[in-house]
């Protein structure tokens, strides 16, 4: 797929996720085999440009790849002045959010709350557009309810606009993430433009990819919540797409030493204090590939205060899942 001067080399994305999508979890899936790895939402409010959470949003040392930084805001001049800060530190593409349903976002009509206003859609669209010399792309969800799907009408205005690529989530803001997502309105769009279209939503094995792919006609899938302890799904839906055959799923140790590499490059990157404070959902993601572990050992992870702490008490755990009293 195509996205402005950028030849993707597969069909795989990982998604924007607020609190997941940093810097060392975007390089842990290319390494397996996504071909683009959207950052976490910068807001473009000026007030926060320079706070620390931001800054480590925007800090892409060392990002190997096409580098996407997504973007969120309701104000068109601001939402370009972000735009052209974040390709300052190494953007190749801008990404606009108007999908996510979280309540703090849609509460000050950003993300999906911006599916209401079309006019408003429009001028963001257009005012980033001629911002910037990279590529902008955007994600939406089908619509703001289920009696309101305007993903199609949305998706011209983007075309319009200049927009390189957009992205569909399966749901609209009021449904969040409940239910199955639906691709059918994905299905539709792709039929409406002539840009690139990538679905989205519950897309969590080698089979559902094919399935969305066949069925939508999109250009790419991108992938979210399945990729969380597991990002590795890449790679076998890279295998299944090219052979039709099923790759095996990673055993034990190809999970921990995955895991431990992740959790190091956590520490280096947020510190030691930060780092373990992250690290412990990833590690709950990872264990959960396995069946879970014991509430006890999980709370004596969550309890550990340093990196060595926290290393040592998710090998152990591993000790016991291969070697159980």
């Amino acid at each position: 797929m195509q996205i402005g001067p950028y030849q993707l080399s597969n069909k795989l994305i990982l998604a924007p996720m607020a609190g997941i999508s940093d810097r060392p979890f975007r390089e842990l899936c290319k390494q397996f085999g996504a071909s683009l790895a959207v950052s976490e939402m910068v807001a473009s409010n000026p007030a926060l440009r320079e706070h620390k959470r931001t800054l480590l949003k925007a800090d892409h040392d060392g990002d190997t790849g096409i580098r996407s930084v997504q973007i969120l805001g309701t104000n068109p001049r601001q939402m370009a002045d972000a735009a052209l800060i974040n390709v300052r530190r190494g953007a190749d593409i801008i990404d606009i959010n108007m999908g996510c349903p979280a309540k703090k976002v849609c509460s000050v009509a950003a993300g999906s709350a911006l599916l209401k206003d079309e006019v408003l859609v429009r001028d963001i669209l257009e005012t980033v557009v001629n911002a910037v010399a990279v590529p902008v792309t955007l994600k939406i969800r089908t619509g703001w309810d289920l009696n309101h799907r305007n993903a199609v009408r949305i998706a011209k205005i983007a075309e319009d606009a200049g927009i390189a690529a957009l992205t569909v989530h399966g749901r609209t803001r009021a449904c969040k993430f409940d239910g199955q997502a639906e691709h059918e309105t994905v299905k539709r769009v792709k039929q409406s433009v002539g840009i690139p279209v990538i679905a989205n939503g519950d897309i969590d094995s080698p089979q559902t990819a094919k399935q969305v792919l066949d069925a939508t006609g999109a250009d790419a899938i991108m992938i979210g919540r399945a990729a969380q302890g597991n990002p590795w799904l890449f790679s076998q839906i890279n295998h299944f797409l090219s052979t039709g055959k099923q790759l095996e799923k990673p055993d034990v140790a190809m999970i921990r030493n995955t895991l431990v590499s992740h959790l190091e490059k956590l520490y280096s990157f947020y510190g030691d204090i930060g780092g373990v404070r992250i690290a412990r959902k990833h590690i709950g993601w990872y264990f959960k590939q396995l069946g879970g572990i014991p509430p006890h050992t999980k709370n004596t992870i969550n309890q550990a205060h340093t990196p060595s702490e926290q290393l040592r008490q998710v090998y152990s755990a591993f000790d016991f899942l291969t070697h159980p009293l």
